[in-house]
């Protein structure tokens, strides 16, 4: 049987994240991966001769070199990549639209700020009273108490719409939790977007994917794929032995797993003890990407590089009650980031609503098949009316498209009920009731591209290393 110091259980951002970190100190360490492909929930696939990416709107927490205590250059460091091969290029400038207001952000925290200054005048005290609050949490720490990040940002806030604007480009890119964020969370979040900021290489999640795997077959480890861990054998409340998909054993020191805690769980045998039962997240969403022959700018949307809409009064963030919840969203156009001399041969919108597993899972093959189809032009037309007036058919533009659900995500990446944020519960530390048995990436807590890749780091140098 063969043996390994760690096994780690999927080949996304963070198990690749630390499966490098631990091969740079001499362990012997495998990757299991179920899926053909390497990135897990930010990932890539091939249609009709194209690419597409998918999880991967753009990479958060962007910083210049010179801050070394920030997420990027942290992973920079210690998985030893250099910057210059990341090829990442900042955004031109994104926004958060609601009825009758819009707010501007770009790479730079004092716009974000100025904006908010200028629309909502007698409330920028209060902003920067909440923006200190930010600033002294301490998000090193894994295993902060839980506080209400709206009862907190409402010390500091009184505008319900400033609020709703604050938390929705938050929530759809890092909330396991309907219309509320733990203020640990919410505080990465923030960090992330409005302190740091949007970045992305021109050819999108392929180039990350390729860079990491790279570092990791250089660092000497050993990577599995079409190889899914069916089962976590443990004894005596340690991981005994993993039983792969085909039948093989294997064993390992110690198990890192980025499968997702209630996936993880329901791997073991027999089942851990939990003090609190841990239930699969129920936000999902639906995506639609569409390829034009032009680029963007062409038909007046060059401003933009991503746009987080909601058309309600007040903001919510939960599960869909139809198939897509069209009232809220994000629109993400590639083509915008500043790549310089180089563009991308096509133009790219991507249009993201909460959306129903529930619903989507109901459907038959060729009903499923019915309801994309029906329900690609209706969030299209809703997404267009938070960009500036064109009058491009989208028909009669669009040269290609295709569509993902919750039960497609569930499909290629074994995540339960499609939720891409994984379990409202988290992990922060990582331990789970099985001693040697470690959870890393969303439910672990740490979020996005980097955050993922912190998380891999993290739980290694902690768990696998000290």
């Amino acid at each position: 049987m063969e043996r390994y110091d760690v096994a780690i259980i999927g080949a996304g951002m963070s198990g690749i994240a630390a499966g490098i970190r631990l091969a740079h100190f001499g362990k012997k360490v495998c990757i299991f991966e179920r899926h053909y492909a390497s990135g897990g929930l930010n990932s890539f696939y091939a249609k009709d001769g194209r690419k597409y990416d998918v999880g991967l709107h753009a990479m958060t927490n962007f910083t210049g070199p010179g801050d070394r205590r920030a997420p990027l250059n942290r992973i920079i460091r210690q998985l030893r990549i250099s910057r210059e091969d990341l090829k990442l290029c900042e955004q031109r400038g994104s926004r958060v639209a609601f009825p009758g207001a819009n707010l501007r952000f770009n790479n730079e925290f004092a716009y974000f700020e100025s904006e908010i200054a200028s629309v909502f005048p007698k409330q920028i005290d209060g902003f920067r009273k909440l923006v200190e609050a930010i600033r002294s949490f301490d998000d090193n720490e894994f295993n902060y108490a839980y506080r209400s990040a709206r009862e907190m940002v409402r010390t500091c806030v009184s505008d319900p719409v400033l609020e709703d604007m604050i938390f929705c480009p938050l929530m759809y890119y890092g909330s396991s939790t309907e219309e509320d964020m733990d203020f640990g969370q919410f505080v990465i979040m923030f960090k992330s977007i409005f302190f740091e900021g949007f970045a992305r290489p021109l050819e999108g999640i392929r180039n990350i994917i390729r860079l990491l795997l790279k570092r990791y077959r250089e660092s000497g480890g050993i990577r599995k794929m079409n190889t899914g861990v069916a089962k976590i054998v443990t004894v005596a409340n340690q991981v005994d032995r993993l039983i792969l998909d085909s039948g093989e054993e294997v064993q390992a020191d110690v198990v890192l797993s980025s499968a997702g805690l209630p996936e993880t769980y329901a791997l073991c045998s027999p089942q851990p003890k939990l003090e609190k039962p841990v239930s699969a997240g129920r936000l999902a969403f639906a995506e639609t990407i569409s390829i034009f022959k032009d680029q963007p700018k062409s038909f007046g949307w060059g401003d933009d590089t991503i746009v987080f809409f909601n058309a309600r009064e007040r903001f919510s963030y939960r599960e869909a009650s139809d198939l897509v919840d069209l009232t809220s969203g994000v629109i993400c156009i590639p083509n915008n980031f500043q790549f310089g001399d180089e563009q991308m041969a096509e133009g790219v919108v991507r249009l993201t609503c909460l959306s129903n597993y529930d619903k989507w899972k109901s459907y038959g093959e060729s009903e499923y098949a019915e309801q994309k189809e029906l329900w690609r032009p209706r969030i299209w037309s809703a997404a267009k009316k938070f960009m500036p007036a064109t009058g491009l058919g989208y028909d009669g533009a669009c040269i290609a498209h295709d569509m993902f659900t919750p039960t497609t995500v569930e499909r290629y990446t074994w995540r339960k009920q499609g939720a891409i944020y994984g379990a409202p519960q988290k992990s922060k530390d990582g331990t789970t009731p099985i001693s040697n048995l470690f959870i890393c990436g969303t439910d672990q807590g740490f979020l996005g591209i980097v955050g993922s890749m912190l998380s891999g780091i993290a739980m290694a140098n902690t768990h696998a290393l000290r």
